[in-house]
């Protein structure tokens, strides 16, 4: 194992939003997402063309596993053959059914992480302190951001088409070139923006395969540099994603970190993370007609305690 600096090290220092809404805050950056934030995202919506950025669940072209995440799995409780064996009665009037239950992880698809899912110095965002992840998230779960929602102005950063690959490798994406990339799509980014990010790995997934998805050099993604982290806090950016396990590179091209900005942008500013969107239609959409923001809405499911949800965002052109 690499010999990686010390998240605390590099961060506890760094700006942070913990106050910012006061001491009982568990929701952190969504409290950007305002009434008139989701106002704002339904005026990008033109021709009403609208857009699923989640994955399918036991899709047979593959899973995102990991090892620390393995693949869900799912079971028929009741189907025709129950009723063909005895196992079940018919309802009153004979009407049969299908029912069915699935084990998997929160997160072991297109997800949102809580705030309390990632923390150093044993301190989550806001000041709590880590003790209170033992046996479920008593704060900062996942259940007050879908209390909340999410809605607001989507822009997509396609930065596989802008450099002219299938995919990126495990490289670093600099502010410097989402911006490039935004002034190359013709669109601005705006205070508030749901920003995502297309690498174009997800496909890669598909097509070639996890051991290629997420090799030994890890994913590629947008890292801890100051002006990114500084970015982040002046845009006020309320939520983010990537077609990507994590949503950033997975050892910083600046510091050797792992995972730096789960600190610098979960933890410190609040910021929850979307992951393994799909990003690949919609991409080749606004290729097609040159818009490239939309309005974003999603929600993750109300699990009391969660650390993190399985989301289906919408992007509506």
């Amino acid at each position: 194992m690499p010999d990686f600096p010390s998240i605390g090290g590099l961060f506890r220092d760094s700006v942070k939003n913990w106050g910012r809404w006061g001491a009982d805050d568990e929701i952190g950056s969504i409290n950007f997402l305002t009434p008139a934030e989701a106002v704002r995202g339904a005026r990008a919506v033109r021709s009403g063309k609208t857009f699923s950025l989640s994955l399918e669940i036991l899709s047979p072209r593959g899973e995102p596993s990991s090892a620390i995440r393995p693949k869900p799995q799912k079971f028929m409780t009741s189907d025709k053959g129950f009723f063909l064996n005895g196992l079940i009665a018919p309802m009153p009037g004979d009407q049969e059914y299908s029912d069915d239950k699935i084990f998997m992880y929160l997160q072991g698809s297109t997800q949102m992480d809580a705030l309390g899912h990632v923390w150093y110095d044993d301190t989550l965002y806001n000041g709590y302190p880590a003790s209170t992840t033992i046996g479920t998230l008593r704060k900062n779960s996942i259940r007050p951001i879908a209390e909340h929602g999410v809605a607001g102005r989507g822009i997509l950063l396609d930065v596989a088409r802008y450099r002219n690959v299938k995919h990126l490798d495990h490289d670093q994406i600099t502010l410097a070139e989402l911006q490039a990339v935004a002034k190359h799509e013709g669109i601005t980014i705006e205070k508030h923006d749901i920003m995502l990010i297309r690498t174009g790995r997800m496909a890669m997934l598909y097509e070639e395969g996890m051991d290629a998805f997420f090799g030994p050099a890890g994913e590629a993604g947008i890292t801890d540099e100051p002006a990114m982290i500084q970015f982040f806090h002046e845009m006020e950016l309320p939520t983010f994603g990537s077609d990507t396990l994590a949503s950033e590179q997975t050892v910083s091209s600046v510091t050797g970190a792992y995972l730096p900005l789960h600190a610098a942008v979960l933890t410190n500013l609040g910021v929850p993370f979307m992951e393994m969107l799909w990003l690949d239609d919609l991409a080749a959409d606004c290729a097609a007609d040159g818009q490239y923001d939309f309005q974003f809405v999603t929600s993750p499911l109300k699990v009391n305690g969660g650390a993190g949800s399985p989301i289906n965002p919408l992007a509506i052109k």
